[in-house]
């Protein structure tokens, strides 16, 4: 089964990272592009991991995960190799409405990490449901050699500009008007 994308707003919403190595250090370094509201807890961190954690200011339990851990998360990320331990804390999401990642295995997963993009407001995501990762981070990085790195700028004019008009179709043909005409000369293509 495909995977619905959607961008989650974890602003104010706390994430809960169970690993400390290679892989959970992947893993934070995603999620450090969208919010520093994370705790780390496992019995050894690494010094990828020990690194962003003491730069941004998180939260680092050293020792193993208890179920007490889960009080107060949104959302869990499982990235041990530990299979028991995944279900577990998996199914303890289940049982608290709550989302879960577990890093390799689909089984385990309520969503799974893409591969994107970010460059300051826009963030393109590539996904291929799962099934090779591979792929999507290849098209992600052909498709992210052709994003200028001024589109920062443009989507900071493109804010203020849609704050400083009153909404309605006007407003509405012009901001399209200005973004088509962006895209169009960036790509050199007519839309």
């Amino acid at each position: 089964m495909a995977y619905f994308p959607a961008f989650i707003k974890l602003d104010d919403r706390k994430v809960l990272l169970v690993g400390g190595g290679r892989i959970a250090a992947e893993k934070l370094e995603k999620l450090l592009d969208f919010t520093a509201d994370i705790t780390i807890v496992a019995p050894e961190i690494s010094e990828a991991v020990e690194t962003m954690a003491r730069a941004r200011g998180l939260t680092v339990r050293r020792r193993p995960y208890e179920p007490g851990d889960l009080e107060g998360i949104f959302v869990a990320v499982v990235a041990v190799d530990d299979l028991d331990l995944q279900k577990e804390i998996y199914e303890a999401c289940q049982s608290r409405h709550m989302l879960c990642n577990s890093v390799d295995s689909v089984d385990y997963c309520d969503f799974i990490f893409p591969s994107y993009t970010k460059k300051g407001a826009l963030t393109v995501a590539f996904s291929t449901s799962g099934i090779s990762p591979s792929v999507a981070k290849y098209l992600r990085r052909a498709v992210e050699a052709s994003i200028p790195d001024t589109i920062a700028d443009f989507l900071e004019e493109m804010k203020r500009l849609r704050a400083s008009l009153p909404k309605g179709k006007e407003r509405m043909r012009l901001l399209d008007a200005k973004a088509k005409d962006y895209i169009e000369k960036l790509f050199n293509k007519e839309l």
